[in-house]
């Protein structure tokens, strides 16, 4: 990086940022005397009925630790070992969570689906659930859906609808990956029930740590019966947390003050402004509509390469190639500018 004036910010992962002050005062407050543990305490207790209020609607909320817990015990309380799961092929499920799902569910197997920029296509969700129906096939049981997607894009409540129907035709319940949840409400504008509840979510793993949390996933029930013994679920896994209010505080921060949806929603500006100036370069290709925080683009080789030696650190193994360059809650503008900056100078070298 050649702009000492800029704070040192990278467009690798919003997993880079650290925490935000809301989270960090909640976790101050709480730190004074003795609370029960393993979620006994008040802080835990308010968490979840200030998520039950968010999403208009009953539902049993637990904390674990990270995202592959959340996403993977999730599934597993929906499946038994013979069933199966239907996921977009570049699902985080698929792609990033080294077979815990199908760990945790003893078995249960992941069906790849297709659909156009990471988001499921319907036909193909009812081709594999339809595809066999013997003993002999993993039953379909759930349908994984990731919200904003690995490729940066946001289903919306018309599509979050049209694969409901799919899976209420043939009985199988809704997952809901939302690592970046706070993202798409954000993006849509719309109501985090409208993009769950409404749309037959049974389960949402709601994810902070990407959002200016230290550390610490929601997973909210929609689907109260399939929250039974969960609790169980997380203790077996090692996710139950002694100093539960330690990770409830953190979502109390963020939630009484609607700093959740405002640090999503700054974060998709960034992206916003960074592909704003990315589109100015005719050498430059997006490869995905840009909707919520990560923009995904197409660079030389020599460009990547070059742009490392400066310092700045971003993936190209995620998706199907190219660059991410992913805002974070944090991210300054300076920041976006100065990669832009940097990209213009190695590109007219490259040429």
């Amino acid at each position: 990086m050649t702009h000492p004036d800029v704070p040192l910010q990278q467009l690798a992962s919003d997993n880079y940022a650290g925490l935000c002050p809301e989270a960090l005062a909640a976790l101050a407050q709480v730190n004074h005397g003795h609370e029960p543990p393993y979620g006994q305490d008040r802080w835990t207790a308010e968490a979840c009925d200030r998520f039950r209020e968010l999403f208009e609607t009953p539902c049993e909320v637990f904390f674990v630790f990270n995202g592959t817990a959340a996403n993977s015990l999730a599934l597993a309380s929906l499946c038994q070992s013979y069933h199966s799961i239907v996921c977009h092929r570049l699902a985080h499920v698929e792609t990033d969570e080294c077979g815990a799902p199908e760990f945790f569910s003893h078995g249960a197997k992941l069906l790849l689906a297709e659909g156009h920029d990471g988001k499921l296509d319907p036909a193909s969700v009812e081709q594999l659930i339809t595809k066999r129906g013997d003993i002999h096939y993993p039953k379909p049981k759930a349908i994984s859906l990731t919200q904003s997607t690995e490729l940066g894009t946001v289903y919306t409540s018309a599509e979050l609808h049209a694969i409901h129907q799919v899976a209420r035709r043939h009985g199988l319940k809704l997952h809901l990956d939302g690592a970046r949840f706070a993202n798409a409400v954000a993006a849509l504008g719309l109501t985090p029930r409208a993009l769950t509840v409404d749309c037959g979510v049974d389960v949402l793993c709601f994810g902070g740590a990407k959002n200016g949390l230290a550390l610490g996933e929601a997973v909210l029930f929609f689907d109260l019966a399939a929250a039974e013994e969960f609790a169980y679920r997380c203790k077996q896994a090692g996710q139950l947390a002694s100093k539960m209010r330690f990770l409830a505080a953190q979502w109390l921060g963020v939630l009484k003050t609607g700093a959740w949806l405002r640090h999503a929603a700054h974060a998709n500006h960034c992206a916003a402004v960074l592909e704003a100036a990315l589109r100015e370069l005719p050498e430059v290709e997006l490869m995905f509509p840009r909707q919520a925080n990560a923009v995904f683009v197409q660079l030389p080789e020599t460009v990547i390469a070059a742009l490392h030696r400066r310092g700045w650190r971003f993936y190209t193994f995620i998706g199907v190639g190219g660059a991410r360059l992913m805002c974070a809650w944090d991210t300054h503008e300076e920041t976006v500018h100065a990669f832009v900056a940097d990209l213009k100078t190695e590109l007219r070298i490259a040429q």
